[in-house]
């Protein structure tokens, strides 16, 4: 944001938001970039052949029980919020351009 307000001319001491800011330089949030990043890569690994290294560990299942307690956030688990979020299965990303499609809302423009 320090950049885009140095690109825009003002201060933080003009009181103008991070929103309007963004908006009117066509940048989208941080948090939309990661997503889009995340699910670009998941589809790319859920285009690869059934014996390719990273598909196998991405369907792996290690044995054994997790400590008590709450359990760590996975990468998977982030990967199939934004799924549900933005409505996308996992038959979606068959299909290259429309799992770019559709995964692309951060991009401007």
């Amino acid at each position: 944001m320090k950049m885009l307000r140095w690109m825009c001319g003002v201060t933080r001491a003009d009181r103008i938001r991070n929103t309007f800011i963004r908006g009117s330089l066509g940048v989208r949030d941080v948090a939309d970039k990661l997503e889009e990043s995340r699910l670009r890569w998941y589809g790319h690994v859920a285009r690869r052949p059934e014996n390719y290294v990273g598909r196998i560990c991405l369907d792996m299942c290690v044995p054994g029980a997790r400590p008590p307690g709450r359990p760590k956030k996975r990468w998977l688990d982030t990967v199939k919020q934004d799924m549900r979020a933005n409505g996308l299965t996992t038959e979606d990303a068959k299909d290259r351009a429309k799992w770019r499609r559709l995964c692309g809302k951060a991009d401007p423009g």
